[in-house]
């Protein structure tokens, strides 16, 4: 997210306030750096969800802005560790190192500097966190660009010219950077639509499973859980000289 104007700020701050999480609300990062991954999409899912956005753009601004190549799952995903500045995007190992890199970047007088999932511009974004921590709290970061976006789409009627926006109202750095979005959004539906249907196939084969073994289980019972087979009747002891069906003198 490179700039924006004061109107917009004014427009989405209540936006930004209700999407905000409440403390309480937030995960725990985890045991370590395999659980960062996971962190920016879960908040953008979240966020978008508390802003009424459409399913999955967030996370598809998250995985432009601060998306890495992550070689186990042999994919992009965004990285809520990322500073970029002075032209160069780094991506840190974790939320200390992010923090240090931002505070030394600022005590060389540099002030246009993108953090956090979705990238929030410090500069152009002075007053979206009481504090640089909290820039890099992922379910902040992903709260304001929320209401962001939100308050874009109210100004623009349109979700088109908001994307763009997002980073830019530069006409030419709009356009590139909405194609981007819209491919990565693009993907990201696919890729929901496609848990969907596996999770039904699995569900499907599980319940397929249940009945056979049932039906197994039920081999041997009949309609009304009685045993199936011969049938054995008691018989009437042969007495000499008694025939059966006689009454007995």
């Amino acid at each position: 997210m490179k700039r924006t104007c004061q109107k917009a700020l004014s427009i989405f701050a209540a936006l930004a306030a209700l999407a905000a999480p409440p403390a309480w609300a937030e995960p725990p990062a985890g045991p370590g750096p395999g659980a960062d991954w996971a962190l920016c999409d879960r908040h953008a899912t979240l966020a978008g969800r508390r802003a009424g956005l459409p399913d999955h753009l967030l996370g598809a601004i998250a995985k432009v802005e601060s998306g890495r190549w992550n070689a186990e799952r042999q994919a992009i995903l965004a990285w809520p560790w990322t500073v970029m500045a002075e032209g160069r995007g780094r991506y840190l190992p974790s939320r200390e190192a992010a923090l240090a890199e931002v505070r030394a970047l600022q005590a060389r007088g540099v002030r246009n500097i993108d953090v956090g999932c979705q990238q929030i511009n410090l500069k152009h974004h002075p007053q979206a966190f009481e504090s640089l921590a909290q820039a890099f709290d992922p379910a902040r970061n992903a709260a304001y660009a929320a209401g962001f976006l939100r308050s874009l789409r109210d100004e623009t009627r349109s979700w088109t010219v908001a994307i763009g926006r997002y980073h830019s109202r530069t006409p030419h750095l709009m356009g590139r950077y909405r194609l981007k979005v819209f491919r990565a959004w693009r993907e990201a539906r696919h890729q929901a639509r496609r848990k969907e249907r596996e999770a039904r196939r699995a569900a499907a084969a599980s319940q397929g499973s249940l009945l056979a073994a049932n039906a197994q289980q039920g081999q041997g019972l009949g309609a009304v859980g009685r045993p199936v087979g011969p049938v054995i009747r008691a018989q009437t002891p042969l007495v000499p000289g008694l025939r059966i069906g006689a009454g007995v003198q």
